[in-house]
């Protein structure tokens, strides 16, 4: 089995290319999901451990942890310790399910690929991009982004230039929905035949 690693800058469209893969029948495992119901169950009880007061009902308090760990690097680091081997763990786990199904080919969503080292998870990478004029207008236009909190991030993730030198596979999404699905079905029948 091929397992693809797919990533991309914030507001260039991975989590939409992602469906793509998904819907053209490739088992897609999404990072952000993951942590998701990480927070709603077995990661609870350890961020509330690690950051007393995160947590309510069982689940992680989203908001709560953010102003926790927010501008506060030695509390990500912790944060990042708990989590990441909680996700590694449960992407083994969903990559042994369909390596054992015969699946030719997986998608690990990851939006910090290059940054948490897990390039040497994957035999091949796809970098998702789109020009930095869109990129700005799909991120400025979430509720609650500012100029700021975009430049924060943007600060924090390898750059594109940088992801797309390290890809094997780089998807333009600027072109729209259909350019995209047309680069997709293209990479797919390129590892897969």
């Amino acid at each position: 089995m091929i397992v693809l690693g797919l990533t991309g800058s914030i507001g260039m469209g991975k989590s939409t290319t992602a469906k793509m893969f998904a819907e053209a029948g490739v088992p897609v495992h999404d990072s952000d999901e993951t942590v998701h119901r990480l927070y709603a169950g077995k990661a609870a009880p350890l961020v509330e451990a690690a950051f007393p007061g995160t947590t309510a009902s069982g689940s992680v308090d989203r908001t709560e942890l953010a102003r926790r760990v927010l501008g506060d690097a030695a509390a990500l680091k912790r944060l990042e310790a708990i989590i990441h081997p909680l996700v590694r763990a449960d992407a083994d786990a969903f990559l042994a399910r369909h390596r054992a199904a015969g699946a030719p080919l997986a998608v690990l969503d990851i939006p910090l690929l290059f940054e948490t080292g897990g390039r040497d998870r994957v035999d091949k990478v796809v970098v998702v991009t789109a020009s930095a004029e869109i990129q700005r207008t799909r991120v400025l236009a979430r509720p609650g982004m500012t100029e700021e909190k975009l430049a924060s991030i943007l600060a924090k993730q390898v750059t594109d230039a940088e992801k797309r030198r390290l890809a094997d596979f780089i998807i333009d999404t600027g072109q729209g929905l259909d350019a995209a699905r047309v680069q997709v079905d293209g990479i797919i029948r390129q590892l897969v035949g």
